[in-house]
């Protein structure tokens, strides 16, 4: 399992996301332009002592983060969360060698790339997460990867 963060902004949700794939031995992938250093005194608090324990990439742009994907071997999909998902995360099949991607805070996911999730080679679709959307514009996005990851493992186990 692989998590995907495009152009993330704050780095307290990226550290956390770190933490998460520790936990679960997940890769995590950080597609540029970051809205912070990767030195962040944030980034590293948030991910504790855990960075040793994770793998990450970064990569200079989606086109530059498809060109590596592409080269990994194996079955592979690209999943994004995103709330115009096709359906919920909990209707999805997921399977060994999924990549979970998720959008900037701010921003979520260019067309391309939901364009690219949706019907390129590689696509496992667009999935959302169910929530009231009459309050709450969007929930936390280190929240959002820990329960797309937690449920592709809960399927996947």
């Amino acid at each position: 399992l692989q998590v995907v963060l495009v152009s993330p902004q704050i780095p307290g949700n990226t550290g956390t996301t770190a933490r998460t794939c520790a936990a679960v031995l997940a890769g995590l992938h950080l597609v540029k332009p970051l809205g912070f250093s990767i030195e962040d005194s944030k980034l590293k608090r948030a991910g504790l002592d855990y960075w040793k324990y994770i793998v990450v990439k970064v990569h200079e742009s989606w086109p530059h983060f498809l060109d590596y994907f592409r080269q990994q071997e194996g079955e592979k999909r690209l999943i994004a969360y995103t709330k115009t998902g096709k359906c919920s995360y909990l209707d999805m099949s997921y399977k060994p060698g999924d990549w979970l991607v998720f959008g900037s805070e701010t921003d979520g996911l260019a067309p391309e790339i939901h364009e690219e999730c949706s019907t390129g080679v590689h696509a496992g679709g667009t999935v959302r997460i169910p929530m009231n959307d009459a309050f709450v514009r969007c929930l936390n996005l280190s929240v959002s990867v820990g329960i797309g990851v937690y449920e592709a493992l809960r399927q996947l186990d």
